[in-house]
């Protein structure tokens, strides 16, 4: 992942609400999925574990995410229950379709979280960040974002 698309996600989460913080970890982990996917046609399994690593990493949040109170969250459970069995499946045999089988899933389940984000009316899940204004001024070729309340107490709060 590019610093600046790091970047960019950064910057959405520190805005983003409960059901926002979802989609953006289904995008990050397709993101994941098409650098493990470069790194086989690239044949560098170095790459590749790390890439497996990273959607590892979002699986494991989305799983820690879920109330298992509720029957969907149950549901969605097995769907990632099955998405670590296929990356384990992807990390030892270095086979594309293990891949394929895992965006499928990631990618209607990140299409379902953005259709229902509209719903969800809560603010921001951190607080106490900095506000950014895109748009306002615009750089030659760039769009420039400003950044406003640049105090010394820039803490987030959770």
């Amino acid at each position: 992942m590019t610093a600046e698309l790091k970047q960019q996600y950064t910057l959405r989460i520190t805005q983003a609400n409960k059901t926002q913080l979802i989609t953006i970890l289904y995008e990050m982990a397709l993101q994941y999925i098409d650098e493990a996917q470069d790194a086989l046609d690239a044949e560098d399994k170095t790459s590749f574990r790390s890439a497996i690593r990273r959607i590892r990493g979002c699986m494991n949040e989305l799983t820690a995410s879920l109330n298992l109170e509720y029957e969907l969250a149950q549901h969605i459970l097995q769907l990632y229950l099955y998405v670590n069995r296929e990356l384990g499946k992807a990390s030892t045999y270095y086979e594309r379709e293990h891949l394929e089988h895992i965006r499928s899933v990631i990618s209607q389940l990140h299409d379902a979280y953005r259709q229902i984000e509209g719903q969800d009316t809560s603010g921001p899940v951190m607080g106490n960040t900095q506000t950014v204004y895109a748009g306002l001024t615009y750089g030659k070729n760039t769009l420039t974002e400003n950044i406003a309340d640049t105090s010394s107490n820039r803490g987030f709060c959770v």
